[in-house]
Parts: C-alpha cells; structure tokens; sequence
C-alpha cells in the first residue's frame, strides 16, 4: 500500500496535501509518513516470524538507524519492539534519548573508539560487531578495565559481489568493512582466549540496495560453514546477524519478496539452532518520506533548462554523491507544457543537482516533491554554504506534526569565536 500518494490532482502525504504541508511548515520539508514506516517494520517481522513458525528460533529486527535518526522515528520503532544497529556514540545516546532498549542495541562500525566502547558497555548494549582483529584487543582491554565480559560477533567479510553500486557495497575483500572469511576463524580462537569477551554471534553486511536473493543466500552459505567449523573448536554461537541491505523501488527496480527472502534466510540455516539478527535501514523508511521543494526560477537556453529549487545538494546529496536517481513530481498536476530540466540548488556547486533530464511542465512557485526521501536524505544533509537545515514533519492520518524544527542562521556559528584583537 502506497501512503504518499495523488488524490485528484494533488500529492498527499497520507491525510494531508503536500501544499498544505509546504504552507504550514515551509521549503525546503521533508515529510514522513507515519503508517508507512510503521507498515514497512512489521512486514519484517510478519515474514521472519512466519519463516521461523512456531520453533525455538527467535528474530530481532535492529533498524539500521544511520538511514534516518530522528528521535521521532526512533521512539515509533521502539514502540513496535525494534532494536537498533548503531555506529557511534552519538547514535547510541540517540537511541537512548528516543526511548529504545538498550539491550536490544548493536554496535557496528569499522572505528569505534575506547570512549565509545566505555559508553556501551556502561549502557549493556546486546553486542559489538568486530571489524577487524585490532579491534578485538581494544575491545579486550576496554572491557577488563570495566570489569565486564563484552559480548560479540564477527563481522564476516564473505567476498560477495551484491551486484550494487560500488560506494554502497560493503562484503566485497576490497572494501573496509569485516573481516575475511580466512581470517575469521583465528578472530574467533582470539575471542575465546579473552577472559573479558565472549563470542555470541556472526554478523554480516554485504551492501545496500539489493534486489535480488542470492547474493544474501550466497553470503549466508558461507557464514554457515564457519558457523559449523567453529562448532566443532567448541565455539557455539547464539545468533546470527544478516545485516540489511534490502532495496527500495526508486524508478522501476523489482524489490525483494520478504516472505521468499525470509524463507531462503531460515531454509539455509536449517535445524542450527541460531537466533536470527536483521538490520534493515532503508527498505524501512526510504519510500516513507519526501522532499518538498519550491521552482525558485526557470533559466531556458537553447542548449539547457533549468529548474532552480530552494533545496539543494546539501539537503540531498545522493544523486551528487552516487549519481542517484530518485523521481521528482509535481505535488500539484499542471497543464503547462513540459520542458526536459535539470531540477537544481542554489548551491555553488556544478554538481548541485537533485534530478537531470525531467520532463516537466513548470512555472516559477511550482512545488516539487522528490519521492523515496526518507532514508539517507536528512542524516547525511550538512550545512555547507552556511545553509540552514529543512525541517522535517511526520504525518499520522489528517495530523502533522513537526518533528525537527528548521535551524535558523544564527545557529550555524553560535559555537565559534572570534580571535581578539
């Protein structure tokens, strides 16, 4: 079910028209939808729990919160059970903040610092993701310092291609992330000789965006012959994390079938008694939000046009950083005649662009809305130029309400100081 919408000749977000939310709340918005994310949580869910059936295995669903932090969605997802895969210390403090259950918490993330590692053991977060051997001694000596066993997984490195764009592949030898599978092994035996940690899990991540299930079934095949070798040294595993990565539909991808996903998931691994971990991030909140943006000018050349908007790459850097595509309408149908633009910021930027080549049919105060905005879109806006970051809003039904305020100029510099004379 779609929650974003036209209703006549009008985009709605849920009950409320995307005009009446750039009326209330201004450009550049970002706009949530509320059921939608709600909706997207429980597929989840209902697909590993009916793969699972009523055995001994149990899932937990840890929402990859780096695709959107918002304490309000933080707060709606911890209402609904959720747990929460983190990458910092600044998004541990968020989960906190937004009312999650820190014992439902793993720390992922290729450097976490000793400060970091303090915070979460102090916090009794569920566990660490180990990325790397040197991590595993830090980690050690962290954890002995606070007198406590932490527990961990090996993040698995399995050297699977995700058929994804590079930037946002993650299991492949040449990329940061993990541990390979050679030398996983010898991470484990490491773990166990450390009286201050303890092996609980596997973890492993091995892209974002994907549409198809057998680079996961590929990766997890791997996973499930270390699994069982480990077995046999007398390492016994608790669960098994099988990160996220699930795709979103931007243009015209066909996105995975959970409930086939979830079976192959629980196929693979059989009678192992493993409790299953997932991380999803945007498959949850991507096709959730817009970006609502107003045509500032039209510039029309024999050569180019262009349609100038009041947000801009630092709202949305995804198309500049990736080259992404993500659709861009009208929030009201107009029968002005199309033109081919390239929907630009006011950004000092050539590459400062939120779509090329759109035909669309536009007049100066025209409102925009760039759809599939709810994951990676805010959390990675910054403020360069000195430009304030939007707003966002969640809508519920007929209701809206404002969820982060729009930062004013003055808080941009507040914190520096000038030198003396």
């Amino acid at each position: 079910m779609s929650y974003i919408e036209r209703n006549g000749d009008e985009l709605y977000v849920e009950g409320i028209s995307c005009r009446q939310l750039a009326a209330d709340y201004g450009t550049p918005l970002f706009a949530y939808s509320r059921a939608s994310i709600e909706a997207a949580w429980k597929s989840f869910d209902a697909a590993l729990g009916a793969a699972l059936g009523a055995g001994s295995k149990s899932h937990l669903i840890c929402y990859a919160m780096k695709a959107n932090s918002n304490l309000a969605i933080i707060n709606m997802l911890a209402r609904l059970g959720s747990g929460f895969d983190i990458v910092s210390g600044g998004e541990l403090q968020r989960v906190r903040a937004g009312g999650g259950d820190m014992a439902k918490v793993v720390f992922s993330g290729v450097g976490k610092s000793r400060s970091e590692m303090a915070m979460a053991l102090e916090a009794g977060i569920r566990c660490f993701n180990i990325e790397s051997t040197a991590e595993v001694e830090v980690l050690a000596e962290v954890a002995a310092a606070h007198g406590v066993v932490a527990p961990v997984s090996v993040r698995v490195n399995p050297d699977v291609d995700a058929m994804t764009h590079p930037y946002i592949s993650t299991g492949l030898r040449d990329n940061k992330f993990g541990i390979s599978v050679e030398q996983a092994e010898a991470a484990y035996r490491c773990i166990a000789d450390k009286a201050s940690l303890k092996a609980i899990g596997m973890d492993c991540h091995i892209g974002s965006q994907l549409t198809d299930i057998s680079p996961y079934r590929s990766a997890l095949q791997r996973l499930l012959l270390l699994c069982d070798k480990l077995e046999q040294q007398g390492i016994n595993l608790h669960h098994l994390d099988l990160g996220g990565g699930q795709g979103i539909r931007y243009k015209d991808e066909t996105t995975l079938d959970l409930n086939d996903w979830a079976q192959a998931m629980t196929d693979e691994i059989g009678t192992r008694e493993l409790e299953i971990i997932v991380e999803p991030g945007r498959s949850i909140v991507g096709n959730a939000g817009v970006l609502l943006t107003q045509v500032n000018y039209l510039k029309h050349s024999d050569d180019k046009n262009f349609a100038v908007v009041d947000a801009a790459m630092n709202d949305l850097i995804r198309p500049a950083l990736y080259s992404a595509w993500q659709d861009i309408v009208p929030v009201r149908q107009s029968s002005t005649q199309t033109r081919l633009y390239d929907v630009v910021g006011p950004v000092c930027e050539s590459a400062d662009f939120l779509g090329k080549d759109r035909q669309l049919g536009l007049t100066s105060g025209d409102l925009l809305a760039v759809l599939s905005a709810g994951a990676y879109a805010f959390c990675m806006s910054s403020n360069y130029n000195s430009r304030p970051r939007a707003a966002e809003v969640m809508v519920d039904g007929t209701n809206a309400y404002l969820i982060r305020e729009r930062e004013q100029i003055e808080s941009l510099f507040a914190s520096e100081k000038l030198l003396p004379a």
